[in-house]
């Protein structure tokens, strides 16, 4: 019995594999950016399953070798009923039945080949071979020939699609030769067999409140000759069937192209965060196949949650406290000079305790940290100055309208780069073990990176800051948080360093004149120390100029060679216990500490003094000027002093 089995099981494979697959259109060069580009293969029989075959493309550039670049196992994948199947990117129309990522096919001389065998069969810079071959095109966009591609793969001719950014496509004759013309995906190159209409899904709406409606079209090319019933599904991820009302079961009537649907979404009480529902065919009966698909929505959950502190641009003292241990900084007493600086690194870069994630965590860490306090469905963006959801991430070659993670201490400057694993989110608990001389684990070091705009994340590019100030018209909210940050490295990594001016040397950053200034004159404010504590969660280690920002001046400012004592530097003049309020303000700002009085300094965000006068505890000044931010120091009569922002309205 079990060599009939066998038997059987090996006639199985042989008829399987008798039938013949060919590349039947390849278009490897499409205008623009190549995101059309596609390439389609033809078994001899319609519905044929590829089990057992694999897609692999050879570079026959110079540095290519005529090898593989990339390989695409085939396994699962079932041609139609014209024994087609369109292989591409998801921008791809007809839409594809096997996904490639966009602009992945090389322009030529290179080659294509279908082999009998898998993809781990073909690791990258296998070189072209014949063993296995069930069909190769080489081909080029008016290249010369590459004979020793041609030789390896046993093919006579180079195929040239035409010039670049051409509008053709490189189609098989029944006779075996090509034809570079027009493109006809999940078309039958001759014209024959079953005419296929695509269906195209359009919707007259992207971004939709939670609550209200709209609509979603469907479209065939063609009219149809008979009812055409099909569904689709709007699920994705937390986005299910209790997130909307509507038919997602329509039928396109004889003799109509379009049907459309309303869908209106429920408004619930559940903070789940915005979500992105995607419209996707469920079934479509022949000849209908899908025009587009998977088409991405995003709903606006009107439940998010607001924080009890304020945003950087309408910033809160003292609401949110330091997570710090008992303790935590207590080894630095009594120490001044190169020993203070050896001591802190010893607390924020000590292996027993301190965690390095990887740079995709970091996503996760910055969506927690950077959380916009007005907002809890995004982000804030730390040169702009605005909330962004955190959908919006960058995650391919676009960053308009998107965020992605900016190195206060640019990459390029300090040194490090991505590290192996580095692409894989694996929470919490799943960590590298780091010191102070891993300094490659500053790529991901939240402490030092921020959400960011993302083109503004490419302006800024490697710039010191100094040379680089932030958009015009901004607050610069942001400049007292990156000063910390960029400080924070050079405690916490050999090898880095803030130096005055705009040095060209690695591992140095600049400029520290202007960074001290800003540390100054933008004092750590609650969102900080929120950010501060979540990114203790993750990497059990603080910036230590946010929770003791005097630390800077003794350190690279004023106090430098002074013993740092943490008891008579708080216990003298707490700035947690110092209150400005409201904030913003209409007129009245109340002052209240410790203190018997107080002297305040009421400055412009140019710097210019407009008010200066003492304040008694608990009473508070008339500030009638302009609208705007205003910086307000505040100094006690043993010339104790801190700088707060306050907003007038």
């Amino acid at each position: 019995m079990k060599h009939l089995l066998k038997i059987s099981c090996l006639l199985f494979i042989c008829f399987g594999y008798s039938q013949t697959v060919v590349i039947n259109e390849l278009d490897c060069d499409t205008p623009g950016i190549d995101y059309q580009e596609f390439i389609e293969l033809k078994s001899e029989t319609p519905n044929f399953p590829l089990d057992g075959y694999v897609l692999v493309f050879f570079n026959g550039s110079t540095s290519g070798g005529d090898s593989s670049y990339y390989a695409l196992d085939l396994d699962g994948a079932v041609t139609d009923v014209n024994g087609l199947l369109l292989i591409g990117s998801d921008t791809v129309n007809p839409y594809p039945q096997v996904f490639i990522g966009e602009n992945l096919i090389q322009n030529g001389a290179d080659a294509i080949a279908i082999y009998l065998g898998n993809d781990y069969d073909f690791p990258i810079g296998t070189l072209a071979t014949q063993t296995n071959l069930v069909d190769a095109l080489v081909y080029d966009t008016s290249d010369a020939d590459d004979t020793g591609l041609m030789a390896l793969l046993g093919v006579t001719e180079q195929i040239n699609e035409g010039p670049g950014n051409n509008t053709n496509s490189i189609q098989r004759n029944n006779d075996g030769s090509y034809t570079s013309t027009t493109p006809t995906p999940r078309q039958l190159n001759d014209g024959s067999g079953i005419v296929l209409n695509a269906l195209e899904i359009s919707t007259n709406q992207i971004m939709i409140d939670e609550g209200l409606s709209f609509d979603i079209t469907f479209t065939a090319q063609q009219n149809v000759d008979s009812d055409y019933s099909f569904s689709f599904t709007l699920n994705n991820q937390s986005f299910d069937t209790f997130d909307f009302t509507g038919n997602t079961s329509l039928t396109i009537l004889s003799g109509q192209n379009q049907v459309t649907t309303t869908i209106t979404l429920v408004d619930d009480a559940l903070d789940e965060g915005d979500e992105e529902p995607l419209i996707r065919f469920d079934n479509l009966p022949t000849p209908l196949i899908p025009y587009n698909n998977n088409i991405k929505l995003r709903v606006v959950d009107n439940d998010f949650t607001v924080a009890p502190f304020g945003s950087p641009v309408n910033p809160t003292y003292g609401l949110v406290s330091s997570t710090q241990p008992a303790g935590y900084y207590d080894s630095i007493d009594g120490l001044s000079g190169a020993a203070l600086e050896q001591a802190l690194q010893d607390i924020v870069a000590d292996p027993n305790v301190v965690r390095a994630q990887t740079y995709a965590d970091i996503i996760d860490i910055l969506q927690e940290a950077d959380q916009n306090p007005e907002n809890s469905n995004q982000v804030w963006l730390v040169y702009t100055e605005q909330g962004r959801a955190k959908l919006d991430f960058q995650n391919n070659a676009s960053n308009v309208a998107k965020w992605n993670r900016e190195h206060t201490f640019p990459r390029s400057l300090a040194g490090y780069n991505s590290i192996e694993a580095d692409d894989t989110r694996d929470g919490k608990d799943i960590f590298w073990a780091t010191k102070a001389d891993s300094l490659r684990h500053g790529n991901s070091d939240a402490h030092a990176l921020r959400a960011a705009d993302g083109p503004e994340n490419s302006l800024r590019g490697n710039q010191h800051y100094g040379q680089y100030n932030g958009p015009s018209g901004t607050l610069g909210s942001f400049k007292g948080d990156v000063a910390r940050s960029v400080l924070f490295l050079q405690i916490r990594y050999n090898g880095l360093s803030v130096v005055n001016g705009y040095p060209s040397v690695s591992g140095q950053m600049g400029d520290l004149a202007t960074l001290l200034d800003w540390h100054r004159n933008d004092p750590p404010d609650d969102f900080e120390m929120n950010r501060n504590n979540v990114v203790y969660e993750w990497q059990f280690n603080r910036n230590p100029f946010i929770d003791q920002p005097d630390l800077v001046e003794y350190i690279w400012g004023t106090n430098v060679g002074d013993t740092w004592n943490q008891n008579l530097n708080t216990d003298t003049f707490e700035t947690s216990s110092i209150k400005l309020f409201p904030n913003p303000i209409t007129d009245k700002l109340y002052v209240s500490g410790k203190e018997q009085n107080y002297n305040i300094s009421v400055f412009s965000s140019e710097g210019r003094l407009v008010l200066k006068q003492q304040v008694a505890n608990n009473n508070y000044i008339d500030l009638k000027v302009a609208s705007g931010l205003y910086l307000v120091k505040i100094e006690t009569e043993n010339n104790k002093s801190l700088i707060r922002k306050i907003i007038k309205k």
